[in-house]
Formats: structure tokens, sequence, C-alpha cells
């Protein structure tokens, strides 16, 4: 259970209308104590190191790239050690239009944040999801959550709902 000593930082861009849209259920989601928001197109290494555990929103855009605030950010989170911290993961993407690299971002982001030492929580099972490949994928368990606001709007709530339920036994 999550300890009510430590907060769990959100970090997404606040310019984006699906992921916000998402932070908005999660923090609902969750007791609205437990989560601090940040924009991450204005934060620094300072104000991410502060925290244990955190909620990254991380869409996946153009042919499976990560969003360029998340890969601006990058270089700067590489000089961070993040062991001891725990991270779950969500992000948009299209199952139709972008079948053959569907929410890749999610894929890239674990890869950055495991090899930084960081700990990923929050696996989702890829049953309901129709598409050819994708980065976010091991086994059959995707590295957090995806979510199709165009394909499946009204399966957006209950699989945030769902995984937060989820994250609070692993946080």
């Amino acid at each position: 259970m999550i300890s009510k000593m430590k907060k769990i930082a959100l970090f997404y861009s606040y310019n984006t209308k699906n992921t916000s849209k998402a932070a908005k259920l999660i923090q609902e989601t969750f007791d609205s104590q437990q989560i601090e928001k940040h924009n991450v197109e204005e934060t620094n290494e300072e104000e991410f190191n502060a925290y244990e555990n955190f909620i990254l929103g991380v869409p996946t855009w153009f042919d499976g790239e990560l969003p360029n605030y998340w890969d601006e950010f990058l270089p700067a989170l590489e000089e961070l050690d993040l062991s001891g911290k725990t991270f779950a993961l969500y992000g948009a993407g299209n199952q139709k239009e972008y079948s053959e690299n569907f929410v890749d971002a999610l894929g890239l982001m674990a890869e950055s944040i495991e090899s930084l030492g960081g700990k990923l929580i929050g696996f989702v099972p890829n049953e309901g999801y129709s598409f050819e490949h994708s980065k976010a994928l091991r086994g059959d368990h995707f590295v957090g959550l995806p979510l199709d606001f165009e394909v499946q709007p009204k399966l957006v709530k209950p699989r945030i709902e769902k995984w937060v339920e989820q994250l609070k036994k692993e946080f």
C-alpha cells in the first residue's frame, strides 16, 4: 500500500489533450492529495529527483517516437541515479492508424528508466488491444498503460480505474 508520507509525482505535458485528460482521471482515482502534478516541459533535474514514486505520461508521437519534451529531458534524466525509485508509465497511442508501432514511446521510456536503475510497475496485459507491433510489449504485457482515445475511447476511464487500483498495491 502507498505510504501516506510519500507523494507520487505525476509528470506529463500540460499541453497535450489526451495525456492531460488521462492525468486528471488518474489523479481523481487516486486520493488527489497523494499526487503532485508537474509539467514535464518546465521541470528540472532537482524537481524530478525530489521524488521516489512516479507516474509518467508518455504518449507516442509520429511513427513510434518519444514526444519532443521527453526527448529533450532524457539527457538530464541520464545524469540521475534512479536506483530505489519506482515508475509507472501511461501513454496514448492509436492501435489502428499506428498499428506497427503502437505506444512505442512507453517501451523507449521503460528502457531508459531501467538502464538508470529505476523500477517499473503497472504492467498491463495486452488483451483487448489490436495492433501489429509495440516496443512497449514484454511477453504478453505492456510496460505501462496504453490508452487509445481514438479507437477505444469508452475503455479509457475503466482502464485507468483498474490500473490505479493495481498501482495502489504496487507502489
